[in-house]
Parts: structure tokens; sequence; C-alpha cells
């Protein structure tokens, strides 16, 4: 059964791959002029998914990505009816979060205030 749930695991993030690769690629374009590298990489990326508006947007954008979805999906809900287990370690989970969610809460705010100002570092950087 683990050996199954690793291929699928595999297929999942080769479905989702391409559309990561894109979205990753918008956000490196922007961060310095387009003659350096990898923003140069980065725009003849994004304008190669531009150019092929079936394969890039509707195939690896929008099909990939859904049936990423949808087989996820199905092998969670599959696992969730199967697995006492899993059943037992997310009431769990969910128990420890209500106790320390103030600290997570704190934790979550700390982690995002540092990815602000990474991008506004990067941001006055490439200024």
């Amino acid at each position: 059964m683990k050996t199954i749930r690793r291929t699928i695991a595999a297929t999942e993030m080769l479905l989702v791959f391409p559309a990561a690769l894109f979205m990753t690629a918008l956000f490196v374009r922007n961060l310095q002029p387009e003659q350096f590298e990898p923003t140069h990489a980065a725009v003849r990326l994004v304008e190669w998914f531009s150019a092929r508006p079936l394969l890039g947007l509707d195939i690896f954008l929008i099909a990939l990505p859904f049936a990423a979805f949808v087989i996820g999906g199905a092998t969670a809900l599959r696992s969730w009816r199967g697995d006492a287990e899993l059943r037992q370690a997310a009431l769990e989970t969910l128990a420890a979060v209500r106790a320390h969610l103030a600290t997570l809460l704190i934790a979550g705010a700390t982690l995002m205030a540092g990815g602000i100002l990474a991008i506004v570092a990067l941001h006055m950087i490439t200024e």
C-alpha cells in the first residue's frame, strides 16, 4: 500500500511541476533587469507559455493541476476512510493546535513578517 501512495505522490508532483515552474518564473522575472540571469531565463519561460495557450495554459496550468487535485482528493478521502490511525493522529493534531493556538499564530505572523521583509529587501536591492 505504501508503494501505491509513493507512486501517487510522485505522479502528483510531476503533474504540478510545470505550473509551479511557471509561477516561479512569474516571480523571478520581476527580481532584476531582464538582461541578467535568472531573470532572462524566467522571461523566456513565461513567453514560451504565453506563445502556446493550448499547451501552456490549458494543459500545463489547468488540466494537469486539476488532475493532481482530483487524484489527491480521492486518495486522501480513501486514506481517511480506511485508516483509523490517520483519523486519530488528525484529532490529536487538532487538539494540540487548539491548545497552543496563540503560539502558532505568533509563529505564523513571525514567518509572514520575515517573508515580507525578504520581499522588501529584494525589491530595494533591485531598484
